[in-house]
């Protein structure tokens, strides 16, 4: 499916290209062997309006389309997906609970920071509570006008890089419905008693920053809380739901990038007198590739036009993260066969 674009999201679009072409493309291997975010790249997409893409224009951000944000991260992505998903989890899953559940004070404090470079994370996952997220044990209890955050979260995208974080923390113990005592709070990197631990060592997308974060004994004031108590467990699931599109759209973006490779490589290289796409076993391969990276998209496009249109998009936006991730998988493994040996070094 096509989508519709205003002209400012055309030169969001545009802008976001030309920063993967010219920035992303002659670092992404470097990135990757260092295995660190890019603190300048970054800076640098934040100058360019790329931090602030799901805020309003009120808080000084591009308030684009989710339409347009997935394109932006799939150009992104099909050239470097580590910072392409730096920039997805800052916006999806750290700026957006702001914008659609912070008071007009929170807005105020995080929103022109963030869209100015500020970087969010997100901190849900623990030792004991992944995909079981109502089981989390992380404790936020009330000492007057302020609470204090004990616990560790892992796997906690931008960890070591945030400036804040979107913390998911246990306020009552209600045994019969866990998730309803589930709170959810802003907490700014420099608050004492927030350390960084492990930084995970990947093996893959490793210019992504993945980290366990700490809270020990951290007090936050009470206008830190998001929302309501207990209602950090429905903000949680509804930013994963958005984020979902974004994680769609990435994986979209790198089975774009795999494939573009194995078609140039394909019409450079010969064997038995032609070029390789002129085998018709390495021209089906290439065809498949294409068809399913055509299905992935339209499936993350139909996804975001939902949302865009303010339809239900929860179901939309599993199905295009589960086939478009599934999708990348196969389209670089594909992409690996069609370059032989060459697919499997670095250089």
């Amino acid at each position: 499916m096509d989508l519709t674009f205003n002209d400012e999201e055309r030169m969001v679009i545009e802008l976001a290209r030309e920063f993967a072409e010219n920035e992303l493309r002659p670092r992404a291997r470097q990135l990757d062997e260092e295995g660190r975010a890019p603190r300048d790249l970054l800076a640098k997409m934040a100058e360019i309006g790329l931090f602030g893409l799901v805020i309003p224009a009120e808080y000084d951000g591009a308030g684009v389309s989710t339409s347009c944000y997935i394109q932006v991260i799939e150009e992104l992505s099909r050239v470097c997906a580590a910072v392409a998903i730096t920039l997805s989890v800052h916006n999806s899953v750290g700026a957006y609970p702001i914008v659609r559940f912070g008071t007009d004070a929170q807005k105020q404090t995080y929103l022109p920071k963030m869209a100015g470079g500020a970087i969010g994370a997100f901190c849900l996952s623990e030792a004991g509570s992944g995909s079981d997220a109502a089981s989390l044990r992380c404790k936020a209890t009330k000492d007057g006008d302020h609470y204090v955050i004990d616990g560790a979260k892992l796997w906690v995208t931008n960890g070591s890089i945030a400036d804040v974080y979107l913390v998911m923390a246990r306020t009552a113990d209600v045994p019969e419905a866990p998730h309803r005592g589930i709170s959810a709070f802003l907490v700014d990197r420099n608050t004492p008693g927030v350390t960084v631990g492990k930084l995970e060592d990947k093996m893959g997308i490793r210019a992504s920053d993945t980290a366990e974060v700490r809270f020990a004994a951290c007090r936050v004031p009470a206008s830190s809380l998001l929302g309501k108590e207990g209602e950090g467990f429905k903000m949680a699931m509804m930013a994963l739901d958005n984020g979902r599109i974004g994680v769609g759209s990435q994986a979209v973006g790198i089975a774009q990038g795999a494939f573009e490779a194995a078609v140039k490589y394909a019409n450079e290289r010969e064997q038995f007198g032609k070029k390789l796409i002129e085998h018709q076993a390495v021209a089906f391969m290439i065809a498949d590739m294409d068809t399913q990276i055509a299905a992935a998209r339209n499936l993350v496009r139909h996804a975001a036009s939902l949302k865009d249109a303010g339809q239900s998009f929860i179901q939309a936006a599993a199905m295009a993260k589960l086939y478009a991730s599934q999708a990348a998988t196969r389209v670089a493994h594909s992409a690996v066969q069609v370059h032989g040996g060459y697919g499997f070094v670095k250089e």
